[in-house]
């Protein structure tokens, strides 16, 4: 059974659609889901939530019809928004009473676990607290009431990058289980590379690839040379093509690549950069 399967899903603003997606979150892996801003990777995440109405298309989530929001459903999953909506006037301790009748399997030793693990001051009000600190609560609520599906949107890009490097680490421990999952979006592209077992890059409202990560990592490089060196290529070949005071740099599928010429290896920041750039320009 897949964690996530979404088939077809439209939604239409004013200038912006988000056009036709078909995305697969498998069980026991964590998914990055990437893309300049207004590229539609929060509107997908709320289509996913049900806390928006999408114009066609289906999601299920474990098997089941998210719309219908069957018992149990919503226990089962843990989210966290680039921005923490709590009660400014309670603190930790506080928030954690409510949570613990809105959780069947609200865990508060786990939540005060993590609370210290993250340096959160129990006492103080949620309204004083930092935005990083709030989010660190944020993400300690979703980590505590045992859900199977966590779905974190941006929720990392404000802290800083030991608490950054921690909260992956527990990711990647949450899915040692295989029936635990992560969709994850955000703008640090090279924490998605340590992370996530599978890339979806979404560009103006288009799911451009969904690929596991170690197959575009193989997939694409870097050749350079001159404008004549890298004629040969065939254009569906060529992911990206700049010129630089000195040579000219090309992405391009490796298979591609003829004997002789050197490639380097490509990131997936600057592979998803190069992309971004090159549907620009068309």
């Amino acid at each position: 059974m897949n964690a996530i399967e979404i088939r077809d899903l439209c939604k239409t603003y004013p200038g912006f659609t988000l056009d036709h997606i078909d995305l697969t979150l498998p069980q026991g892996c964590i998914l990055g889901l990437v893309g300049e801003n207004g590229a539609g990777k929060s509107t997908t995440i709320r289509l996913i939530l049900d806390l928006l109405k999408k114009e066609s298309g289906t999601v299920t989530i474990f098997g089941k019809n998210a719309e219908k929001r069957e018992a149990g459903l919503l226990n089962d999953i843990g989210v966290v928004f680039d921005e923490v909506g709590l009660p400014v006037a309670m603190n930790a301790m506080q928030i954690s009473r409510i949570m613990k009748d809105a959780f069947l399997n609200w865990d508060q030793k786990q939540f005060e676990e993590y609370c210290s693990r993250f340096g959160i001051d129990t006492a103080k009000k949620f309204g004083d607290l930092s935005n990083g600190t709030k989010m660190k609560l944020g993400l300690a609520i979703a980590f505590s009431h045992h859900a199977k599906l966590l779905i974190l949107d941006e929720a990392t890009n404000g802290l800083d990058p030991v608490v950054r490097d921690e909260v992956n680490d527990i990711l990647i421990d949450f899915t040692r289980q295989e029936d635990h999952s992560v969709l994850i979006s955000s703008h640090i592209v090279t924490d998605l590379e340590k992370l996530c077992d599978y890339i979806a890059f979404l560009h103006r409202g288009k799911l451009v690839l969904c690929e596991e990560k170690d197959v575009l990592a193989n997939e694409y490089c870097i050749v350079r040379g001159t404008k004549e060196e890298l004629s040969g290529f065939e254009k569906n070949d060529i992911l990206h093509m700049q010129d630089t005071p000195y040579s000219c740099e090309a992405v391009v599928r490796r298979s591609a690549v003829p004997a002789g010429m050197n490639p380097s290896q490509i990131s997936i920041e600057d592979l998803f950069v190069m992309m971004a750039k090159e549907m620009k320009r068309s």
